[in-house]
């Protein structure tokens, strides 16, 4: 059973920074194919950010050149650096498989707020 943890969000000012943290444990296939998803109230989940398999990282567009995806393999988890955030940035972050065609029980998530 995979298990994911996500922490490290917060309630901050529109141009400030969070660091989001997922620590994934049980049978995961790779760290490597993880990515960053977010559900902010009335709206679809969407994706933020993930590894792709040319061992680059993929951002949707509204998140380039402010978000940054890295991971720690050896600890199993993955972080999301947030800077220059926006109030349009506020939603429950997941992590979650990214480009394996299937999902790991979603876990909690973690709430960011971004006040204006």
């Amino acid at each position: 059973q995979v298990q994911l943890v996500e922490s490290g969000g917060g309630l901050v000012q529109a141009g400030g920074s969070l660091r989001l943290s997922c620590a994934a444990s049980g049978s995961i296939v790779s760290i490597n194919a993880m990515g960053w998803y977010r559900q902010a109230p009335g709206k679809q989940r969407e994706l933020v950010a993930g590894f792709n398999s040319g061992g680059r990282t993929n951002y949707v567009g509204s998140v380039k050149g402010r978000f940054t995806m890295s991971r720690d393999n050896a600890e199993n988890t993955v972080y999301l650096q947030m800077n220059s955030l926006k109030p349009e940035d506020t939603a429950v972050y997941y992590c979650n498989t990214y480009g394996l065609g299937f999902d790991y029980p979603w876990g909690q998530g973690t709430q960011v707020t971004v006040s204006s």
